[in-house]
């Protein structure tokens, strides 16, 4: 039986729909690699050290959750670590058609790995990073959404 797996993406930030899809990965496997992409392509607001940083307060309460950061593909990365699980969270219909496009290419370029989708509680289905800077830029109460300091440390970023 598979031991490890990893549940890579931007985390920019990270909100507790990611944490909830790390508790329940954590109930599957004993062991979860939490994958911070390096991809500037994607513009993320805050550095790679620091989303890290910040999953790795998130994720302390947590045992067998490793907080690391990955360039490249995230199947390069899963088999560098002899991993052969990707976790995946979808939120929305909306996710479904990326992530599943993602997923098989995923499996036609590494038939070996296998992909998981696990859903946040119904309480954190709509939430994405996106939408929360956004929120935040305007001013919004993110309490309901992040953990509190990093929701202090988004409202710096916003100069808010």
């Amino acid at each position: 039986m598979c031991q490890k797996a990893i549940y890579p993406g931007t985390f920019d930030p990270v909100t507790y729909g990611h944490i909830d899809v790390i508790e329940r990965a954590l109930k599957i496997f004993p062991e979860l690699i939490v994958a911070v992409a390096d991809n500037a392509q994607k513009k993320p607001l805050f550095s790679v050290s620091e989303r890290v940083k910040m999953l790795k307060s998130a994720t302390k309460q947590f045992d067998g959750v490793k907080v690391t950061s990955f360039k490249g593909l995230a199947v390069n990365f899963a088999r560098e670590n002899k991993i052969k699980v990707i976790i995946r969270g979808l939120r929305m219909l909306s996710d479904f058609e990326y992530e599943f496009q993602m997923a098989l290419t995923n499996r036609k370029i590494a038939p070996d790995l296998e992909t998981i989708f696990l859903m946040p509680s119904e309480s954190y289905s709509y939430i994405s990073s996106k939408l929360l800077k956004e929120a935040g830029s305007l001013g919004a109460d993110l309490s309901s959404f992040l953990p509190a300091d990093i929701e202090d440390r988004l409202k710096i970023r916003l100069g808010k």
